[in-house]
């Protein structure tokens, strides 16, 4: 059994759904290696994603441990099975794995849905605009550093800019259409590309007006991204130490609650789109 030495964020999710799936058969992962003729360390291994898992053990693992999610199991099949090696392999080595992780699952997502408080969604963001944040954030950086960053970024935009868009939502907070990141022209360039991805069909756009009564907003940016089947779909949220994959079920049934929460208390598209016009002439 072939093992990784760095395996990503979608192979550990395989292996840890694996894991709940067992758990909730009440097996133990002694029990669970007998079942594939493994040992404890090779059963260990799969469920943490360091090693592989063939189709024909992922559905006798569901069989045994009773699972008759047909859906999910096709999925988490489907997961074990791929062997994509999309653009952003070509980071490796030259971005945080988590950048990697990021693009993977954009890639793989059949919605996503975010909440910017403090700056732009990515996906909207022009070349200077990310630029002028990753230089600001990251002042130690040497300019090709900072570019490799702004390169894939701009890459990843591909899921809403491609040729097969996801549906895409976003709640951007009024805060982030003022912080002037970059300067006075190229933030009225980027307000303009906000403004024209609002027009695509498959993009909401809704904002998060100052003037808003009783609202605590969502304590910090938040991006979800839709599964192959509902439990199957990821919360990627800022850590102090880096990027943090969240995919416990009650951990993304909080964070969906929150979502509609603050999508209701957000303005109506149509109204968003007249806010950021108003911002836009104000430059």
């Amino acid at each position: 059994m072939a093992t990784r030495r760095h395996p990503t964020a979608r192979q550990m999710r395989l292996g840890a759904e694996l894991r709940k799936l067992r758990e909730a058969a009440g097996l133990k992962g002694a029990e669970a290696a007998a079942l594939l003729g493994v040992n404890s360390t090779q059963m260990s291994q799969i469920e943490s994603g360091v090693a592989g898992v063939s189709e024909e053990r992922v559905r006798r693992l569901a069989a045994n441990y009773a699972c008759t999610n047909a859906e999910l199991i096709d999925a988490l099949v489907a997961m074990a099975t791929d062997r994509t090696r999309g653009w952003w392999e070509e980071y490796k080595g030259v971005l945080p794995a988590a950048h990697l992780d990021l693009a993977e699952l954009d890639h793989h997502a059949r919605f996503r849905h975010d909440v910017a408080v403090n700056h732009l969604p990515g996906l909207f963001q022009t070349e200077a605009y990310a630029h002028a944040l990753f230089s600001y954030m990251n002042p130690e950086f040497p300019e090709s550093e900072v570019e490799h960053r702004v390169s894939h970024r701009m890459k990843r935009k591909v899921i809403i800019d491609g040729p097969d868009p996801i549906p895409y939502e976003t709640l951007i907070h009024e805060a982030a259409l003022r912080i002037r990141v970059a300067g006075r022209a190229a933030f009225r360039t980027q307000l303009a590309r906000v403004l024209e991805m609002s027009e695509a069909d498959h993009v909401t756009v809704r904002v998060i007006p100052f003037a808003l009564d009783d609202f605590a907003g969502a304590g910090s940016a938040m991006v979800h991204l839709g599964g192959a089947v509902r439990p199957l779909d990821t919360v990627v949220r800022d850590a102090p130490h880096g990027t943090a994959f969240i995919d416990s079920e009650a951990q993304l049934e909080h964070f969906r609650k929150l979502f509609r929460r603050v999508r209701e208390a957000s303005l109506t598209p149509v109204r968003s789109r007249d806010l950021i016009h108003q911002l836009t002439k104000e430059l």
